[in-house]
């Protein structure tokens, strides 16, 4: 069976099942290796994700790469890099000063001379043990990294970019969605069962990535603010807009999923704890969206006050979440597999298969 044939776990179920929660690998391994790197995107596969996510920017020649933002000084070591001290400035990104170098500003080979390191080294100090050892990848080579990885496993790897900024770029003349669509035509991912689901926190580019390929979309929400290319239209909706019933059913006019913050899902009160689920997950399901939420993190500082990763991630299953994002994603993984045997175990004492639905 090729990659094209097989069964996607992007595709909503056409029959209710047991809870089989997608797992989406948050940059990659990004809990146990520097982000965005293709050890982690390895390590995550390795661990069980269905999904693996990069995060896509611009270099000066135009080629996709995964960094989580176009400013790199906290994701590798271009600062230590005498050769590039000139390159460092100040610009404007979706309307916040930001200092430091820009992967628009360097061309695919002297990027690649740089090596990633840790984003967050007093939260992960284990991860500054691979500072140093892996490059920026390509987009493409994530892609093909998965296709490998699919036929190795024998299960199917999909990939989830994220379009960062992407009336930011379109404005420096560095369109994402051309290359984008480029690599995606290149391995045959256009269609509605490929294995990928395409991201971004702005609607416009959605739009027109929906009539140019078939491929699942995930319109990224924020608990606060409004999507940049509204901003700059003079549009003034906001996120809260786009999670109203008629902004959920606008959304599924043109995504497959909704993919907002877990607080928006989860809300915590004022000690930071989570209790009932806001009304956001059925409210998107009745509009036809399956929700991924995002990120579920291990670390202390990152969880509500009153449950561990696994109460987090729990509650979340039982608010009805089709899929997560997560820098642990074998957490995320054991989770959505202990949920499932409880479901099991539940249909075999009430003998009814379509009580295997978490709603």
């Amino acid at each position: 069976m090729s990659i094209r044939e097989a069964a996607v776990p992007l595709r909503a179920p056409a029959a209710p099942r047991a809870r089989r929660l997608t797992v989406f690998a948050h940059r990659g391994a990004s809990g146990y290796r520097p982000e965005h790197t293709i050890e982690s995107y390895r390590l995550a596969i390795e661990l069980g994700a269905d999904v693996i996510e990069p995060d896509l920017v611009s270099t000066r020649d135009h080629v996709l790469v995964a960094r989580h933002e176009n400013e790199i000084s906290g994701t590798t070591d271009v600062a230590e890099r005498a050769c590039f001290a000139d390159r460092r400035t100040t610009k404007v990104v979706d309307g916040r000063e930001v200092t430091g170098w820009f992967t628009e500003d360097f061309t695919l080979a002297e990027l690649r001379t740089l090596r990633a390191c840790e984003r967050l080294p007093q939260v992960r100090p284990g991860n500054t043990l691979y500072d140093g050892l892996y490059q920026v990848p390509t987009f493409d080579e994530i892609v093909d990294l998965a296709r490998s990885e699919s036929f190795r496993t024998g299960r199917l790897i999909a990939v989830a970019p994220e379009t960062k900024h992407p009336t930011y770029f379109a404005d420096l003349g560095l369109d994402l969605t051309g290359p984008l669509v480029a690599t995606l035509q290149r391995v045959g991912w256009t269609h509605r069962q490929a294995p990928v689901a395409i991201q971004s926190f702005e609607v416009a580019n959605l739009r027109d990535l929906a009539t140019r390929v078939q491929v699942p979309l995930v319109q990224l929400t924020s608990a606060s603010g409004a999507p940049r290319d509204f901003t700059v239209a003079g549009d003034p909706r906001t996120y809260a807009d786009l999670l109203s019933p008629a902004g959920l059913r606008e959304v599924a006019t043109y995504a497959t999923w909704l993919g907002p913050e877990k607080s928006q899902v989860l809300p915590r009160d004022a000690s930071g704890a989570i209790g009932a689920p806001s009304t956001l997950v059925p409210e998107a399901h009745a509009a036809g969206l399956q929700v991924v939420v995002y990120t579920i993190r291990a670390e202390p500082q990152f969880l509500p006050s009153n449950v561990d990763v696994a109460g987090e991630l729990a509650a979340l299953i039982a608010a009805g979440v089709d899929g997560v994002f997560a820098d642990q994603p074998d957490v995320a993984v054991a989770s959505a597999e202990r949920a499932g045997a409880e479901l099991g175990l539940l249909a075999l004492r009430t003998g009814s298969p379509r009580d295997l639905r978490v709603r």
